[in-house]
């Protein structure tokens, strides 16, 4: 079975944040340190992930019938990826990436920017993002792809 992807819903915010947290735990070390990961993923709340709902448009990848990871867009930036680690390195995180840029291309959107965490800039950089600034005080890296 392909993957589907669908807006995400209000019930679906706490297989959302348990793919967040430990999409952080599990998939952001060694390119950050443990001790990093977790203090960024601590600060994670099931009310943040409503928030989020509410705020953003989310997108969630199934694979298998299974909710494999989701995505959020705000107009031309990119607000989240994230893949649950039991389906990486299966263009979960890809796809959802492809989609969003094929969203956006068609509501005339130009360009994308995102700002990418330490373990993620190389993901990023193989798809044709481009470092667009310093190294924020936060840990993210600026990053923005033309979308022709």
């Amino acid at each position: 079975m392909g993957t589907i992807y669908r807006p995400a819903m209000f019930n679906d915010a706490d297989r959302l944040h348990d793919i967040r947290r430990r999409s952080i735990l599990r998939l952001a070390p060694p390119k950050m340190p443990v001790a990093e990961a977790q203090a960024w993923s601590a600060k994670l709340t099931r009310a943040g992930m409503e928030q989020k709902l509410r705020e953003l448009e989310i997108w969630v990848a199934k694979l298998d019938g299974i909710v494999a990871g989701w995505g959020a867009i705000r107009g031309d930036s990119l607000e989240g990826l994230y893949t649950d680690p039991e389906f990486a390195g299966r263009r979960v995180g890809a796809g959802l990436l492809e989609m969003f840029e094929r969203l956006m291309r068609e509501r005339g959107i130009r360009a994308v920017r995102a700002e990418a965490s330490s373990n993620a800039m190389a993901f990023y950089l193989r798809r044709g993002y481009r470092a667009n600034g310093p190294q924020t005080p936060n840990g993210a890296w600026p990053i923005a792809k033309e979308l022709l």
